[in-house]
């Protein structure tokens, strides 16, 4: 599954002929617009930063007016479960675009057991798309403020309040939007994200040598006792209770 078969490159390109593949084609747009034509009347407009995924035997064209760039895939046997083209964003860290140069760079390497860093990338690449599409349907200001809180919930100098204000929305709206779209308010859902790690570092804490305090600081808070009356509030017992409980169970 997730087979890369094929990785190829376009540099500046304005039209590409009609055509087909006998397996998915992944296309990672790296500069410019342009638009995908499908044979079924679709069109799909896209930029750089987004990924277009067609099908099997859906022949297409592709045309820019001011050109293009991409790095294309072709991968046999996906694991995600689509049947026709679709577009996705990739988020503002470029994960899926890293993921897509890393597969054109062990694609044309001549390096040993190449394949088994193409099989793991083909993986990567597979679930970002998922992942990604799945969560199409936030809205601009949510997606940019939670990809924000993703990338810097373990900070302990990270301002949430600070983050939603430098935003170009409204303070109010961004939070309003983020509860409704989201289910949580944007520190519910960074405290979350806290406690998520914490219970991984708090169930290993005997192997690691971590303290309290130190599991704290690295889940992003600088007090040690707000963090452990946080983690009560959500698990129902201390920090260190939880670690012992787990280390006592671990240890039967």
């Amino acid at each position: 599954m997730n087979d890369i078969l094929f990785v190829g490159e376009h540099s500046r390109t304005f039209e590409v002929q009609w055509h087909s593949h006998e397996h998915w084609e992944l296309v990672y747009c790296t500069g410019g617009v342009g638009m995908f034509q499908l044979d079924n009347g679709a069109q799909v407009n896209y930029r750089a930063g987004e990924v277009v995924a067609i099908p099997p035997g859906e022949r297409h064209a592709n045309h820019s007016q001011e050109g293009f760039t991409n790095i294309h895939i072709r991968m046999g046997d996906p694991s995600f479960p689509y049947h026709a083209a679709f577009r996705v964003a990739d988020g503002e860290e470029g994960h899926l675009g890293s993921a897509f140069a890393q597969a054109k760079y062990y694609y044309l390497s001549d390096l040993k057991r190449q394949d088994l860093v193409l099989s793991a990338l083909g993986d990567l690449i597979a679930g970002h798309l998922m992942a990604l599409r799945d969560n199409d349907g936030y809205s601009q200001p949510v997606e940019r403020l939670r990809s924000l809180i993703i990338r810097d919930y373990a900070q302990p100098d990270f301002a949430l309040d600070e983050a939603i204000r430098a935003l170009p929305f409204h303070y109010d709206y961004v939070r309003k939007r983020f509860k409704k779209e989201v289910g949580v308010t944007p520190l519910e859902y960074m405290t979350r994200l806290r406690m998520k790690k914490a219970r991984g570092m708090l169930s290993g804490m005997g192997a690691t040598g971590y303290t309290v305090a130190e599991v704290a600081e690295l889940c992003g808070y600088d007090n040690a006792l707000y963090f452990s009356r946080v983690f009560k509030k959500h698990e129902g017992v201390s920090p260190s209770a939880f670690a012992g409980g787990r280390a006592g169970r671990d240890g039967k």
